[in-house]
């Protein structure tokens, strides 16, 4: 099997990142308001809520595929 061509569909697929991303700043906002609010006593879990809406919102503009099915595996900080 031949790694031939991908880097460059590699780095297409993340040039559109932005763009996609760019419709979840509510709960981006929202998840980052938390933290900061939480920042003197951060503790597990604190802000999962927001931070479920926030990686929810990334699967949906990602679309189906790899991508979102690891980001369920991942944890709020």
């Amino acid at each position: 099997m031949s790694g031939r061509g991908v880097w460059p569909r590699a780095r297409a697929r993340l040039r559109r990142f932005p763009a996609l991303l760019s419709g979840c700043g509510e709960q981006a906002a929202a998840y980052g308001r938390c933290v900061a609010a939480a920042a003197a006593e951060l503790r597990r879990d604190a802000c999962l809520e927001e931070f479920r809406a926030l990686r929810d919102c990334f699967a949906r503009a990602v679309g189906p595929g790899p991508a979102p099915a690891r980001l369920r595996g991942l944890g709020p900080l």
